[in-house]
């Protein structure tokens, strides 16, 4: 393996970096701090060229092959022991076409830097919640954020794609040409191959309105029931969701209450300020937020709000829930637990479904679960290691504690490195067709460092017994 890295050093234009080379040990980090891989190889993909030649290599020295975008995927899957990473970051490259409204971005771009050049054009399309995240795995996935209940999520917006395939070739994918690879690539993650280039549409989005209300516990049972029932008549313009919190040291909130629990309504509204002032208003009406900040923000600095929360190399592990009724004893579980929330770091996020998601039929794209209401996730996000065990398990058992009330699969960009057996209920009704895809583009499974979909045996031939 070492002379075929070597070779690769060769052929590539960017960077090889192996153990022993000064750049390793920062190259080797992801996001999430739990995760300590040592890869045998981190490749610094440049160009479309330098992702065949490390697919080639992987496949034909029998490695495992990671790929790395924004390098958030909380499981660590852009990384491995002993594997070779395709790592994408230098391809941010991002064009705007005004007359078509769409933007092609390279496969490393991360939402912050896609939302500037976008934004710059007055435009945007749905992306996540952390600016930080790459638009590579958030897309792959399905694609959740504030958005979505305007545009859809953000492979519903995706209108082609750039794809090295395992054998190396260098496919389009879209309605019109390899639409199998297309519907798969639209919620399936990164079995199916590297993405190079995506393109989006785009949708008229300026300054937004932006609200972080935070209520007391005994008032969050009358708070999330009055989300619930208000999200069916709620315009397309309104993008949030309820949550548990601690507060966070913000100028808004008192000094004396930072780090206590609270229920918290996020909100987003891309509409008239004036109306969305009105609709906000209907929180107070149930209950006087203990703390709040509703002002305008361009789209990108709401996309960043909680960056600085969030900086790299903290410990991350989650669960996640589709959930297709909020009850009365599911609210009453967030509550019980979120009250118990051991870091101001973490956070549990009711993200809704609702409105343009809905619009899309379940079997259209690989995204199926598109008759959830909401996805809870319970993101368990620490600075210290030595705090692990504690706050492993106050995720599970929050998790638990929504499980009798939420369905059996969850989304796939939340998921942990534990929840590998999940992946068939994670994929819903569309697991079976992704598997036969998988067979066609991967048929070796060189793309399985992720949530993985073993390809589908070959059919046997038409009259065999055996």
């Amino acid at each position: 393996m070492t002379q075929a890295l070597s070779t690769l050093a060769d052929r590539v234009s960017g960077a090889v970096i192996r153990p022993g080379d000064p750049r390793y040990e920062e190259a080797r980090r992801v996001y999430n701090g739990m995760v300590d891989a040592r890869p045998a190889a981190v490749v610094r993909c440049a160009t479309e060229e330098d992702v065949v030649a490390v697919v080639r290599l992987a496949a034909e020295q029998r490695l495992d092959l990671a790929v790395r975008g924004g390098g958030h995927s909380v499981p660590g899957f852009g990384t491995g022991d002993g594997a070779v990473v395709a790592d994408l970051s230098p391809m941010q490259s991002v064009e705007v076409d005004d007359a078509q409204r769409t933007a092609t971005a390279g496969g490393g771009t991360t939402w912050g830097r896609f939302n500037d050049v976008t934004a710059a054009h007055g435009l945007a399309t749905p992306g996540g919640i952390v600016s930080t995240t790459g638009i590579g795995g958030l897309t792959l996935g399905g694609g959740i954020g504030y958005l979505n209940r305007a545009h859809g999520l953000s492979c519903d917006n995706l209108l082609s794609a750039r794809v090295v395939t395992a054998d190396g070739s260098r496919l389009t994918a879209s309605d019109d040409e390899n639409p199998d690879l297309f519907w798969a690539l639209r919620g399936g993650g990164g079995n199916f191959g590297v993405v190079t280039d995506f393109t989006y549409r785009l949708h008229p989005v300026g300054d937004v309105l932006v609200g972080l209300m935070f209520f007391e516990l005994s008032d969050g049972p009358a708070v999330f029931r009055y989300f619930d029932d208000v999200l069916d008549e709620a315009p397309p313009e309104y993008g949030g969701y309820p949550a548990m919190h601690l507060a966070p040291p913000l100028p808004f909130v008192p000094e004396d209450r930072v780090g206590q629990p609270f229920a918290v309504v996020v909100s987003c509204w891309t509409g008239d300020p004036d109306e969305g002032e009105r609709f906000l208003g209907g929180f107070r009406r149930v209950a006087a937020p203990a703390a709040e900040m509703v002002a305008p923000m361009p789209y990108p600095a709401l996309n960043s709000l909680f960056d600085p929360l969030l900086p790299p190399g903290m410990q991350h592990y989650w669960k996640n829930a589709f959930v297709t009724e909020l009850t009365d004893d599911a609210i009453a579980a967030h509550v019980e637990m979120g009250a118990r929330m051991p870091a101001v770091t973490c956070a549990m996020h009711l993200y809704t479904l609702t409105g343009a998601v809905q619009d899309v039929p379940s079997d259209a794209t690989a995204f199926g679960h598109r008759d959830a209401r909401y996805v809870a996730n319970i993101a368990g996000m620490w600075h210290d290691p030595a705090q692990n065990d504690a706050n492993t398990a106050w995720v599970r058992d929050y998790y638990a504690a929504i499980a009798p009330h939420s369905e059996p699969g969850g989304y796939v960009n939340f998921a942990s490195p534990d929840d590998q057996h999940r992946a068939p209920d994670d994929y819903g009704a569309n697991h079976q067709r992704l598997t036969e895809v998988k067979r066609r583009h991967d048929p070796d499974n060189l793309f399985h460092l992720n949530q993985n979909i073993p390809p589908s045996p070959v059919p046997s031939p038409r009259g065999s017994t055996g």
